[in-house]
């Protein structure tokens, strides 16, 4: 259909939300902007869907939700001849709204839907699709994007965010589906009073938070330890089960920052809501400086990520990045659990392949397997259910990623800011009793294993014009690859598109043992390394710097050198 064409289909037949309306009034006329609605229709991944608020097909709205969740239940119709479906949302614009529009699709496919009386974070509806034995489960979310978007995040059976195989099989059935014409719909009410849709009780979150306690590793420890916390949900759904958890494991003194405690999708007080911006800790640091806690902690809007700040030596705050709370975490974990009898035999972290390496000299230390498996969180979850199926889902004792997700415990396959904020806590208290604060925990293993310092950089390529440019970035990096960069010789590649690994000393070629991804890493001499992939949630390539230095400072220039020439290299 002509783009034209399509702007006009929407204006006769998108009557049921105004907003939608008095937008396509206000394009008339203007070709760029009629363009970047219509020009594709959002596409449906395995991060689900995700877009700028408002009105057509390359947006998120009403129309493309119920067009996305037929397809997820023509999928479901069709591989189990009936199901459930979770449903939650977080504190986005329209996030309620979107949740409601798919219960009512869903519904009226005679699927039984569980959807929550309010805003919960993304674990939790894992966790739900889970509980109830559920086929698949929609999270409305955009996670830690700006306010402007709002998505919609599809999972497995298995509670983890879905395959490729899967979400290429739910994206094949919403190609076929006209967007107003093919999705049957259901009152919300009609469905309520039929039982097709209900609502969660409180008895599940409950279940669910005896399920994060379950992964203390000193338990008891912060009743010790006085310790003082500044916490900030960012306006988001934390609020409620990060408190309640850290309140029950004995922290008794958290603050709140007041202007972003409550649900604000419009995230005034904070722009980017994405803990790996300094700017999102702000309010929380403003308020330390009065406070002097010991920690400052922040989750995103949908708390499946958490930042942290921590005391300095001249009673600053230093913001951690994610990498070093991995780091941390996998430290305190793995030492306290051998030195209290829980570690068990084959211990396994997980991590992503663009998260520090710095890990891998801790799980030498205390005999234990580190799997790398791609960007996203669902490769750490299907590590989980691997380990399941042999009956050996104890051996898991930690999955994070660089952008702060972290998971311990078995019991949803994403990402968790519940369980992470009360394992930092636990974490900061047991070194407190040691004399320790955090930053000093840090720079004792940097001074141990050398100074890994981890840098991400984002470039963000708006509209249709800009994923061409990322496109052509990648293409001519494959065409062209440099041999060098910074003056670091490249030792070793990986494809992870072409799914080759080549050690360019040896010659020797082997095939990578992941799903393609268009993800291109260079591994350089002495343990430098550099990474280059677009984001699949967002309209940025991310560039991932890996600099090993013999001091902080050495490993800031090799860092601020890399960046130099990979830019360069880009033409960024």
């Amino acid at each position: 259909m002509e783009i034209k064409d399509a702007y006009k289909l929407w204006l006769e037949k998108a009557l049921e939300d105004k907003d939608l309306i008095e937008e396509l009034k206000e394009i008339e006329g203007n070709e760029k902007e009629i363009y970047e609605r219509f020009y594709k229709s959002l596409e449906f991944g395995t991060a689900g869907l995700r877009g700028v608020i408002g009105a057509g097909s390359n947006r998120m709205n009403i129309y493309v939700v119920r067009q996305a969740t037929q397809g997820l239940a023509n999928y479901v119709l069709k591989k189990y001849g009936k199901g459930a479906v979770a449903i939650s949302h977080d504190c986005r614009i329209k996030a309620d709204l979107f949740m409601n529009e798919a219960a009512k699709v869903l519904a009226a496919n005679g699927i039984k839907v569980y959807i929550t009386s309010e805003l919960q974070p993304t674990p939790v509806l894992s966790y739900l699709v889970r509980y109830f034995k559920c086929q698949a489960g929609i999270m409305v979310t955009a996670s830690h994007n700006p306010a402007k978007y709002n998505g919609y995040k599809a999972y497995g059976e298995d509670g983890c965010q879905m395959t490729d195989v899967a979400a290429g099989e739910v994206y094949d059935e919403i190609c076929k589906l006209d967007m107003f014409d093919d999705v049957k719909t259901m009152d919300l009410n009609e469905a309520l009073e039929k039982g097709i849709v209900e609502y969660v009780g409180d008895e599940v979150y409950d279940s669910y938070l005896e399920e994060v306690k379950k992964q203390q590793v000193n338990p008891g420890i912060c009743k010790e330890v006085d310790l003082k916390v500044v916490y900030t949900p960012l306006n988001g759904c934390g609020n409620k089960l990060v408190r309640r958890i850290l309140k029950d494991i004995g922290v008794k003194e958290v603050s709140i920052v007041k202007e972003q405690e409550l649900p604000d999708g419009n995230f005034t007080t904070c722009p980017s809501p994405n803990p790996e911006n300094k700017d999102a800790l702000q309010k929380a640091l403003e308020l330390s400086e009065t406070v002097k806690p010991d920690l400052v902690l922040g989750t995103d809007p949908d708390a499946d990520r958490v930042g942290i700040a921590v005391k300095d030596y001249d009673g600053s705050y230093r913001l951690i990045t994610g990498n070093e709370d991995g780091i941390m975490l996998t430290e305190f974990i793995l030492s306290n659990r051998k030195a209290n009898g829980t570690l068990p035999e084959k211990p396994v972290v997980v991590k992503t392949i663009v998260s520090t390496k710095l890990v891998e000299k801790l799980c030498e230390k205390y005999g234990v397997e580190l799997k790398n498996v791609l960007t996203g969180f669902k490769y750490i979850g299907e590590v989980i259910l691997g380990l399941e199926k042999k009956g050996e889902e104890n051996r898991f004792m930690l999955g994070f990623e660089e952008s702060y997700g972290y998971l311990s415990g078995t019991y949803v396959r994403d990402k968790d800011a519940v369980v992470a904020s009360m394992l930092i806590c636990e974490m900061a208290a047991t070194f407190k009793k040691q004399g320790k604060t955090l930053a000093q925990v840090i720079d004792g293993l940097y001074e141990e294993y050398g100074y890994y310092m981890n840098k991400t950089l984002s470039y963000e390529f708006e509209g249709a014009e800009g994923m061409q440019k990322m496109a052509d970035m990648l293409t001519a990096l494959r065409d062209n690859a440099p041999d060098e960069f910074a003056g670091y010789k490249v030792v070793k590649t990986a494809d992870y598109k072409l799914s080759v690994e080549k050690d360019l000393i040896t010659g020797e070629e082997k095939t990578i043992d992941l799903p393609k991804s268009n993800v291109l890493q260079y591994n350089l001499e002495k343990e430098n390394m550099v990474i280059v992939r677009p984001s699949g949630t967002e309209p940025k390539i991310k560039l991932y710097l890996t600099s090993v230095g013999d001091s902080k400072e050495n490993a800031a220039e090799i860092t601020d050198n890399l960046k130099a020439s990979l830019e360069k290299v880009l033409g960024l």
